[in-house]
């Protein structure tokens, strides 16, 4: 098998030849035939991430087929199409996840490899619908928004969401699923194509949050939002606690612009709101995705497609934040 490894910290990612896997008792090894790429993936690239452990193969996202299956394991078999739950060990609470989980892609290699070997019960059916390329952008950025806006933000039909960062997988999905629930969905961006490019997987409007005054453009033009889907944070936090609607929410799934400057805590006990953080998603939430996409026919949108080998390419991409939707490394043969 082959693997793009990381061996040492904001040094490229090495092309490594190891034996083929084999399963224990109770796991399958799976030849991948996509890869995406996650936010994730570059940060431990460049420290930016707690407990790395170098040598090991990134990638948290995959999709393939079945090559070999543990002796416990009477429900797979050899050329199955297959994607793979990256959220390891949540356990029993499906509220919050266990002190066990873990993301694969670091410790445990991941998905940039010709081979993995999994859990059976992080290994679930390829959604039919989906080619490869989007099969393998779904599980990480999938169950994510899933859980944000569906579980969490309990997202009804009509209400008002505002999604920001457009352009990242997470918020992407987030777009999909709201609008198919039949949310009116807003998004920002920094980027007015990536605006414009929005409307074509379900936003109705967006805005652009570098310009001055686009919140009272976006008050004037829509209104408050009953759920703010975020994944920044920041400085300018306190703008989106002034958007949202009284007896509003807003989910919180990450905070790539790190913590808000300085909170207003009186709007949010005066507008009655309600402030939830999420991360990832549980196995219940992973199969309520995969349902939720295979009865509303979402497709994934993919950005772009590497070969294995341009792995260290793909990255400088998602470094300069240039992609919209997901980006895929093609690393097995798809025929």
């Amino acid at each position: 098998m082959k693997a793009q490894v990381l061996n040492a910290i904001k040094q490229p990612l090495n092309m490594e030849h190891h034996d083929d896997l084999s399963p224990d008792n109770s796991e399958v090894v799976i030849e991948i035939v996509a890869a995406a790429l996650n936010r994730r993936d570059y940060w431990i690239t460049q420290g930016m991430y707690p407990g790395i452990g170098t040598p090991v193969t990134l990638g948290s996202d995959g999709a393939g087929r079945v090559v070999s299956c543990g002796s416990d394991v009477s429900d797979l078999a050899a050329g199955d199409e297959v994607i793979i739950n990256p959220g390891w060990r949540w356990g029993d609470n499906p509220m919050v996840q266990d002190e066990a989980f873990r993301i694969l892609g670091m410790p445990d290699n991941g998905t940039f490899a010709t081979q993995l070997v999994a859990p059976r019960e992080q290994v679930y059916p390829k959604p039919p619908h989906l080619n490869w390329h989007e099969a393998s952008a779904l599980p990480l950025a999938g169950v994510t928004a899933y859980r944000a806006v569906i579980t969490q933000g309990k997202l009804s039909r009509g209400e008002r969401c505002l999604v920001t960062g457009i352009g990242g997988g997470v918020a992407t999905f987030a777009v999909q699923f709201a609008a198919a629930l039949g949310a009116e969905v807003t998004v920002t961006s920094s980027s007015d194509e990536k605006i414009a490019n929005a409307e074509r997987f379900g936003a109705t409007a967006g805005f652009n949050y570098t310009q001055d005054g686009w919140t009272q453009q976006a008050r004037d033009r829509i209104g408050e939002f009953d759920l703010i889907i975020d994944g920044a944070g920041g400085a300018d936090y306190n703008q989106l606690v002034d958007l949202a609607a009284f007896g509003g929410r807003i989910v919180n799934y990450g905070a790539t612009a790190g913590p808000p400057a300085k909170f207003d805590l009186f709007k949010l006990f005066w507008k009655q709101l309600k402030l939830t953080g999420s991360t990832m998603g549980s196995p219940q939430d992973f199969q309520s995705m995969l349902d939720f996409v295979n009865e509303h026919q979402i497709r994934p949108v993919v950005d772009g497609a590497y070969p294995l080998e341009g792995v260290n390419e793909a990255l400088d991409r998602m470094k300069n934040s240039k992609q919209l939707g997901k980006i895929i490394l093609e690393v097995s043969s798809i025929g």
